[in-house]
């Protein structure tokens, strides 16, 4: 009865003590709710800094081009000489004269395809590399020696494999973009816990189960980490094929207003080519996190 007296009061006294720290408590003073209003002004730098960083470029170009290259077109006459282009990027005079935005989605058209096949692919190959150790040793060597080589390196093959600029334009996408899908996937199946391979064999699950419960979510954020790195690789590469291939698409429009010294047009279709990346690289970015069971 005695050790029952002592443990209740113990009991008690903690529990007052309780109570009367949290009445102590002091309530948010003017220092507390400051330090709160701090953390809005990160997102006002999200906005201002690269505000900041844009006009001291651009004061830069501007400078460069009134003194070290006359021949470069500024910022301000840039924007004036392609206002027609800005203005109504889908004319359309004919498969020689066609607008800004008509060169883009034929652009974008191709990588789909390209970056779709390289998808299709990549994923199945890299879960079967990463899932199976004969499979990783029998391609590895292949992968290594593959993946370095120049996207522009292809582009002959394509040419004397299709006969076709479309096709190459595709082939050439698909060859470049599959690695990072392949190696990223592998990378993933790999780093999967032993333990989660352990319950469900505990639990018996069958081996589609498996694939949809254990195996792809947990490979998921490294698939589309390789995703977002293919996606950039295909509008890198469908640029570079496009002007030496010809046709319609960002690429060829680069290569044509250069002949005909439109410097003016060639630094616009730069920007929209960087803009359209970034567009891109957010789009993947935003489709990982969705699928990132982590995060949800």
């Amino acid at each position: 009865m005695r050790m029952e007296k002592v443990e209740m009061e113990v009991v008690f006294q903690a529990t007052e003590e309780a109570i009367r720290g949290a009445e102590e408590k002091p309530a948010p003073g003017p220092e507390i709710t400051a330090r709160k209003r701090r953390f809005r002004f990160p997102r006002l730098d999200r906005l201002i800094l690269p505000l900041l960083v844009f006009a001291i470029v651009f004061g830069i170009w501007e400078a460069i081009s009134r003194t070290v290259a006359p021949m470069l077109p500024g910022p301000i006459k840039t924007f004036t000489h392609s206002w027609d282009l800005i203005r109504d990027p889908f004319f359309d005079r004919g498969p020689n004269d066609m607008g800004l935005g008509w060169q883009l989605l034929y652009s974008l058209g191709r990588v789909a395809v390209g970056f779709g096949l390289a998808a299709a692919v990549g994923i199945p190959v890299g879960f079967l590399v990463g899932a199976v150790p004969a499979f990783h040793r029998a391609v590895n060597p292949l992968i290594q020696i593959l993946r370095p080589v120049s996207p522009l390196a292809w582009l002959p093959i394509g040419l004397a494999t299709f006969k076709a600029a479309n096709p190459a334009a595709f082939f050439v996408i698909f060859i470049t973009a599959i690695w990072p899908i392949v190696l990223n996937t592998a990378f993933g199946v790999q780093k999967i816990p032993a333990d989660y391979i352990s319950v469900a064999r505990i639990l018996k699950l069958s081996p589609w189960r498996r694939f949809t419960k254990i195996l792809l979510p947990a490979t998921l954020p490294y698939t589309f980490t390789g995703l977002k790195i293919s996606v950039g690789i295909a509008w890198l590469v469908i640029v570079a094929a496009e002007m030496l291939t010809g046709g319609i698409g960002i690429g060829f429009f680069v290569w044509d207003e250069w002949n005909n010294l439109s410097l003016e047009h060639i630094i616009l279709a730069i920007f929209v080519i960087g803009i359209v990346g970034l567009i891109l690289d957010n789009a993947m970015g935003w489709l990982g996190r969705r699928f990132d069971y982590e995060v949800r």
